[in-house]
């Protein structure tokens, strides 16, 4: 199926990361041009050459280097992007931070300011800057990383679920906002999800990772989920075919946010 989005362009924050990185490889294969944003300038790079080098790509790649807490610099880096590129038509809203891990009396203070900044203000500063574009030209794609913490929050993990669970609302809030102007936004929800180890039998993943495995056992399908499964979602939310879908929250979770005996 042809997704009718060659030659758009495609911005992908936390682009260089585990996912983000494979958002950026199948929008390639889509025929997207994609822009690889990144705090990370040489592992945004690498995946930008990776995609420039394959045969698969129907799409170029370019590195940018952005901090996304900086609005000066998310500012003059979209201004970029749309002066080499032409335009901005899809973005990713995928960048965040998820190392924390800690119950509530005893949290780091810095941990949730930091995790503000980065998983919800950084995506307002980058859709903030590329969505008048896209209200201007009568087309757009905008695509938040929410998670199943913040469907269901997650123990030990109250940043992390309380920027996903706002993202929620800001995708929503953008649905209603862009919907006469052609610009869709819908949010996605992932569980675990780790290509890794993804093929893996439970029996396998026992003796491989005892913390995934118990994932797997309470997942209705029995595994994992791999990076490109949700990459494969968003690249149909970007699509022609989805141009009446706005406003979701769609899980990539295998069923685990299913009541199940």
């Amino acid at each position: 199926m042809d997704f009718g989005i060659e030659d758009r362009v495609a911005i992908v924050t936390g682009g260089a990361g585990r996912i983000g990185s494979e958002d950026c490889r199948v929008l390639a294969r889509e025929g997207a041009d994609v822009v690889v944003l990144d705090v990370a300038q040489e592992k945004a790079e690498n995946v930008a050459d990776e995609i420039n080098d394959g045969e698969e790509y129907r799409g170029d790649a370019v590195a940018y280097e952005c901090d996304l807490t900086d609005r000066p610099d998310v500012a003059a880096t979209v201004e970029a992007i749309q002066s080499e590129l032409g335009s901005t038509d899809i973005l990713i809203n995928n960048a965040g931070m998820v190392d924390a891990r800690d119950k509530v009396e005893n949290f780091d203070d810095d941990i949730w300011d930091r995790d503000m900044a980065v998983n919800l203000t950084g995506s307002y500063n980058i859709t903030k800057e590329v969505y008048p574009h896209m209200k201007e030209q009568g087309w757009g794609r905008i695509i938040s990383m929410s998670s199943m913490a913040g469907w269901q929050g997650g123990f030990g993990q109250a940043s992390y679920s309380a920027t996903k669970a706002a993202l929620i609302g800001f995708a929503k809030t953008l649905a209603l906002e862009g919907a006469q102007y052609g610009v869709t936004s819908n949010a996605i929800a992932p569980s675990i999800v780790v290509g890794a180890l993804a093929d893996m039998d439970i029996e396998m993943l026992e003796q491989t990772d005892e913390h995934f495995a118990r994932i797997a056992k309470a997942t209705p399908m029995r595994k994992l989920g791999t990076e490109e499964d949700v990459a494969n979602l968003i690249a149909y939310l970007c699509s022609e075919q989805a141009n009446y879908v706005t406003g979701q929250v769609v899980g990539v979770t295998g069923g685990i946010d299913l009541f199940s005996f």
